[in-house]
């Protein structure tokens, strides 16, 4: 059923139910106006709750769960414990408010450490009955489309540098379909070669891989994402910048294969010398460019006229970026 109209039936049934109960508790010259108050009580109700419910869906899982579990423990013991002192109280008002009293005061305990300790509650129960977004000593890593395509993932799961579950979304899978069968050719590569990098990990046979059906109301595929690594408590694996900077705004932590690779390229320091082979003219006039055997783009100063030629050059600089390094030299003569 579309979500607006699961919202459009319960406003109407709580504005029906209020409109019920103030007709039936009202005095009956006034039976219109409580009929009509409670139906106004019956909207607010209706617009709480709407709201109470668009909180929760940033809210992960597993602390719903922690402090749901909490609460019910705490109005047990809550209840118990009035029927332990209802015996010196012959008063039922008194012990109404005795239980009223216990309620709030353990209920509140129990949500604040229930949502808390949702780590030690895994440990009461076997994780494998539970849903995975309920324990907290698992790692998740989530998979965006970039990331897949790029392939690399495939070669990093092979090292074991990833320990934990790696779960691919449904919508996630969908969007590779959707690229895959595209009618450019280009897209059409791509996407068959994110459907082969999937398949690839999935064949590995120490690795935990799920796709998780599961579709946040959002409008694109990478708000999609952060609300489900919001849910589950988990890592994003991405090489987009865009949502890389949006996830970590949200809270939400995120692993940049792009910031991995440089940070595990060779230090290079200023006054370092090697030999490298000057391809093109760069943007400014005069600046020559080269590449280092990583990809890693060397500026080099004055190096118009050496294109084509291989040069000892010197480091007077480097440049870290989010999207990768930049390093600038200078003809070593």
């Amino acid at each position: 059923m579309p979500h607006y109209l699961l919202t459009t039936l319960f406003s109407l049934a709580c504005l029906w139910t209020g409109y019920w109960f103030g007709s039936r508790i009202g005095i009956r010259d006034d039976l219109s106006w409580a009929a009509s108050g409670g139906a106004f009580l019956g909207l607010v109700l209706a617009g709480g709750m709407i709201a109470l419910e668009k909180f929760l869906q940033r809210v992960p899982l597993r602390l719903i769960l922690g402090s749901s579990l909490g609460l019910l423990l705490a109005l047990t013991l809550a209840r118990s414990l009035t029927g332990l002192l209802i015996p010196f109280s012959p008063d039922p008002t008194l012990n109404h408010s005795i239980f009223f009293l216990l309620s709030v005061l353990l209920g509140y305990l129990g949500l604040a450490l229930g949502g808390k300790k949702t780590d030690e509650w895994a440990r009461f129960f076997d994780s494998r009955t539970l849903p995975f977004s309920f324990s907290g000593n698992r790692s998740r890593y989530l998979l965006d489309t970039s990331v897949i395509i790029d392939g690399r993932i495939a070669d990093i799961c092979e090292t074991g540098f990833l320990q934990g579950t790696l779960i691919i979304p449904q919508f996630v899978l969908q969007e590779l379909h959707h690229i895959a069968d595209s009618s450019d050719s280009l897209k059409k590569t791509r996407g068959r070669r994110g459907l082969g990098v999937i398949e690839k990990i999935q064949n590995q046979p120490d690795l935990n891989v799920q796709i998780v059906d599961r579709n946040p109301p959002k409008d694109n595929v990478d708000a999609k994402l952060v609300d489900l690594a919001l849910e589950l408590n988990g890592t994003i694996v991405t090489n987009d910048f865009n949502l890389n900077k949006v996830a970590e705004l949200q809270g939400v932590k995120v692993i940049n294969l792009n910031k991995l690779a440089s940070a595990l390229k060779p230090a290079v320091l200023p006054g370092e010398i090697f030999s490298i082979q000057i391809l093109r003219e760069g943007k400014t006039p005069g600046q020559g460019i080269a590449y280092l055997d990583d990809g890693t783009m060397v500026v080099v100063e004055n190096a118009r006229k050496y294109i084509g030629q291989a040069k000892d050059v010197m480091v007077t600089s480097v440049l870290q970026t989010g999207t990768g390094r930049m390093i600038f030299t200078e003809v070593k003569t």
